[in-house]
């Protein structure tokens, strides 16, 4: 075998497509914020949509809902109102939004580990089926019991946005679980949607749609990366459940669902990176056309679409669907028979309480049953502060209200009035409960670690740079991750960036489940660094990441001239492998959940780890020290 060097325009340009693959692989972490965010905006059209239908306007605002709309190409014409262009058509979007997220989380993101959704699965079961008897139970019968379905859904943008401002300090882990209830009772209210509540189904018309779908799963195997045929496909199976009977956001959210979600390969990202560098050389038109269409191939249509649509989503979509939904006359005694209306108080305390116990206890029944555990981080008192604010039912309980009281008016007042009590009742009550939680049970925080566990040793850490450098850079690696090897890139360019004042610390974090020979690979860099050849052996791992069976190492070890007798002791030596072990202990501890992970100092790096993001949050650790002390206690 022949070891090779890179050539010196790849040398150069190797941190240029770090930063590249940190932008390209990155989820779509503003997620989170843009609920919150989103929180704020849907509180003001709830506000306006109750103080303009009890106004002097009033007729207004029912008469701009009742305004037909038209759109006809040819002979095909769709005529309806704006109420049920926003609940037909504005929340089928809504509910794709949803799809795309869902199929994301299940394929590449939180919930890829089914042994992840175990718990949050039991949790969402229980809070839908408790939230169904209560409200039963307290229902006066009759046409009342029609409207079950108002008490299964959760409001994740609402939800969420309240979990920021009553919730702990820090939620990431609590969000994460949280979600994963969330896409159970949103898969769960859209199919209640379609079975329950549409009306006579078309059947022709809805083969139709379902071969549609057919079509939309399968236009990633044929290679189609654009996302429009997606979008048209979609558009056009949305207007087929339409005609079929079926309510739309059957078609969105299937639609979502069956756009598929993957992690940039890395031939992909060599590409894109390739046409960037091109681009940057040549910024012409057609060359600065060629690198955005090889971007647009990294990323898979699932992402793009949710980064597009996910903003318009929640901060248009919902704020307009509260607005025309939200809107009350609570005027003439109506308020008064809501507050002395059985209806009112089951959808009330089927969201509230319902909610609240039902999450709760299906948490606790599969955590006691061994089928899983709670997120780090994550204790009893959050799981209680959550489901209390899963009570928010808001945008689905309203869609579903609509349709089970069409054609009862003052039901749909009281129903309506209970999902604006239960939004109210259950943010005080999540506040109460959290606060409780951090005085009771000392649940303050509800995240992984943030900090490194065990502090930089110079003793027995892998240090490139002085020992006493005051700005530290910590990286949990694998030897084996494509994007581990970028990273290397970044590294050197901090380096040349800081000279002294910089100190880079490798900590070993193989991956087997994923990469078979990354073990392997930091017991020969350990093996190595014995002989004082760790960084030689780094540098050669990396570059040949893709050649680690055992024999390479061994033509590594001979390239790089070490004591082969003491170099194949040291492979197979049980401390050797202890090194490796304690460096990937230290993470687990560290909050680390992949490679590669980056601590400034001792502070672990949320987002990209491109070199001029790494280099600000470096300048800005300056005034926490070196990192070679310990964490703050929490």
């Amino acid at each position: 075998m022949k070891l090779r060097g890179k050539k010196s325009a790849e040398t150069q340009s190797r941190s240029r497509r770090g930063e590249l693959a940190a932008q390209l692989t990155a989820p779509v972490r503003a997620f989170m914020a843009t609920e919150a965010g989103g929180a704020g905006l849907l509180l003001v059209a709830v506000a306006v949509a109750l103080i303009w239908a009890n106004s002097p306007w009033s007729e207004a605002y029912t008469s701009l809902w009742d305004t037909e709309a038209s759109v006809a190409v040819g002979n095909a014409r769709l005529s309806m109102d704006l109420a049920h262009w926003v609940n037909d058509g504005l929340m089928a979007l809504f509910f794709f939004v949803i799809g795309l997220e869902v199929r994301y989380e299940v394929s590449v993101g939180a919930l890829d580990d089914r042994r992840r959704i175990v718990i949050p699965g039991l949790a969402g079961l229980g809070g839908m089926v408790v939230p169904v008897l209560l409200y039963l139970a307290i229902s006066s019968g009759g046409d009342a019991a029609g409207g079950w379905g108002v008490v299964i859904g959760t409001d994740t943008a609402f939800m969420l946005g309240a979990l920021a401002v009553v919730g702990p300090r820090f939620v990431t882990q609590l969000r994460i679980f949280l979600l994963a209830i969330t896409v159970i009772d949103d898969i769960v209210a859209v199919t209640v949607i379609g079975v329950v509540y549409s009306g006579s189904i078309d059947v022709p018309v809805l083969i139709a749609a379902l071969v549609l779908g057919v079509t939309l799963s399968s236009l990633t195997r044929f290679g189609v990366w654009r996302a429009a045929p997606y979008v048209v496909i979609v558009l056009v199976m949305w207007f087929a459940t339409l005609h079929a009977g079926l309510h739309a956001s059957i078609a969105g959210m299937l639609g979502g669902l069956l756009i598929p979600a993957r992690n940039p390969s890395r031939e992909n990202v060599e590409h894109a990176a390739r046409h960037f560098r091109a681009f940057r050389q040549s910024p012409r038109p057609d060359v600065g056309r060629t690198a955005r269409m090889g971007l647009q191939k990294a990323v898979s249509v699932n992402e793009r679409l949710q980064t597009y649509l996910h903003p318009w989503s929640s901060y248009v979509i919902v704020p307009v669907f509260a607005l025309a939904n939200a809107g009350v006359d609570l005027r003439d005694g109506v308020l008064a028979d809501a507050l002395g209306s059985s209806l009112t108080w089951a959808v009330t305390v089927g969201l509230v309480a319902g909610k609240l116990l039902g999450v709760w206890g299906g948490a606790v029944l599969g955590t006691r049953l061994g089928l899983g555990r709670l997120p780090t981080g994550v204790g009893q008192g959050h799981v209680l502060g959550g489901g209390a604010l899963s009570g928010i039912g808001f945008t689905v309980s309203l869609l579903i209200a609509g349709l089970a009281f069409a054609d009862a008016p003052r039901a749909l007042a009281r129903a309506t009035v209970g999902v604006l009590l239960a939004a109210l009742f259950a943010s005080l009550l999540g506040w109460l409960v959290f606060r409780l939680a951090a005085a009771l049970g000392g649940q303050t925080d509800a995240d992984l670690p943030r900090y490194l566990d065990r502090p930089v040793d110079p003793e027995s850490d892998h240090i490139l740079g002085p020992v006493d450098a005051p700005l530290t850079l910590v990286e949990y690696g694998d030897f084996e991750c494509p994007f581990c090897a970028r990273a290397t890139g970044v590294t050197r360019e901090l380096r040349q960036r800081f000279g002294d004042r910089f100190r880079y610390v490798f900590r070993h974090l193989p991956l087997p489940d994923v990469h078979p020979h990354a073990e392997l690979a930091a017991r020969a860099a350990v093996a190595a660094d014995a002989q004082g050849r760790f960084w030689d052996m780094h540098d050669l791992l990396y570059r040949h990441q893709n050649e680690l069976e055992y024999e390479d190492t061994v033509v590594y070890a001979i390239d790089l001239g070490l004591d082969m007798e003491e170099f194949l002791r040291d492979l197979d030596d049980d401390r050797t492998a202890a090194r490796v072990r304690r460096d990937a202990a230290s993470a687990e501890a560290s909050g680390v959940r992949g490679a590669p992970t980056f601590f400034i100092g001792t502070r672990r790096h949320t987002g990209p780890y491109d070199a001029e993001t790494l280099a600000r949050a470096l300048e800005a650790s300056t005034g926490e020290g070196s990192g070679a002390t310990r964490a703050p206690a929490p």
